[in-house]
């Protein structure tokens, strides 16, 4: 199956009653034309001469999963108790499922789905399915959020995926280095200002190789300078230097400089040229990072002593924030 490709998805059941019947067709009829999986049932072919045996062995060994639909008769036939002419089909798919499970336990236990629909019970669930020790679906209704769990096993992205494993806090210390990674390179932006990009800057005569720096080409007095990273939970400090650039065209202005950690203020500082700000903040458990670098509102003061000097162009940088 190709990436492109809905999962191929074989319904087996027993025809306990009408009502049954129309409630596995409900069912199957959802999966298939709300959800997209490619979903085969019997029923869907019953309008021609067909050799079942054949068609079910094509389906049971073929489909990328087979859903087990639970009810008093599939547990009864699929375990043994039936007479051998009641129920052939379910006895006879049964078996088969059986036969795999038997053949490699851990593949085919992720690929037998067992589903309980509205009214039904865990007491339904054939006992070669485990159905107290593995992981059934209980389908409440019909909706999206119904058969929320039986989608998660069939295309392996649940609603909970496991975060990427940080740094071992009990590592040595000759490791650290590698743990820390740069924002200027080592991790995507989720967002940014368009004046805002990776470069060296220098700040109070200290050349910082992997810094972000805010710098228009024009003068732009109400840019606020930002970018925004998803941490995923994997870190635990962030340094960095918050500085007017040596080479800022004028060199006596004001930067104000602001992080949050999910959506909240957690430092908000204001350097100006020759008096940089060091930041070593924890972020541990945060989930998104966002840094802000700004010149804040022309007063009537700033503005005599500024003269309107490069249009008060912002010129600021954040010098090498490392995340660890």
């Amino acid at each position: 199956m190709s990436d492109h490709e809905a999962p191929w998805v074989f319904v087996t059941y027993s025809h306990d009653s009408p009502e049954h019947k129309a409630l596995v067709l409900k069912f199957a009829t959802f999966l298939r034309a709300r959800i997209g999986l490619d979903v085969h049932l019997d029923r869907w072919h019953d309008n021609k001469r067909i050799d079942w045996s054949l068609w079910a062995i094509k389906h049971l060994t073929k489909a990328d999963f087979i859903v087990v639909v639970a009810s008093p008769e599939y547990k009864r036939r699929a375990d043994g108790e039936a007479e051998p002419h009641e129920g052939r089909g379910a006895q006879f798919e049964a078996a088969i499922i059986r036969n795999h499970l038997t053949r490699n336990l851990d593949e085919q236990t992720g690929r037998v789905l067992p589903v309980v629909l509205p009214g039904g019970s865990v007491e339904d669930i054939p006992e070669f399915l485990n159905p107290y020790s593995t992981t059934r679906f209980d389908i409440a209704a019909f909706t999206d959020a119904g058969v929320s769990g039986l989608l998660a096993a069939i295309t392996g992205q649940g609603p909970h995926p496991m975060p990427e494993r940080g740094r071992w806090l009990g590592a040595t210390d000759d490791t650290s280095a590698s743990s820390q990674v740069l924002l200027a390179k080592g991790l995507n932006w989720l967002d940014s200002d368009p004046h805002v990009r990776p470069s060296t800057a220098w700040i109070d005569n200290v050349l910082y190789t992997d810094s972000i720096v805010l710098r228009p080409k024009s003068a732009a007095a109400q840019v606020q300078g930002f970018i925004e990273i998803d941490l995923k939970g994997a870190y635990a400090r962030l340094t960095a230097v918050a500085g007017v650039l040596d080479d800022a065209t004028e060199p006596f202005q004001v930067g104000q400089f602001r992080i949050y950690l999910d959506g909240r203020l957690q430092r908000d500082v204001t350097v100006a040229a020759g008096k940089p700000a060091t930041v070593d903040l924890d972020v541990t458990g945060a989930l998104k990072l966002r840094l802000e670098m700004h010149r804040p509102a022309v007063t009537a003061s700033t503005r005599r002593s500024s003269s309107g000097q490069a249009g008060r162009r912002p010129e600021l940088a954040w010098g090498n924030p490392t995340l660890s």
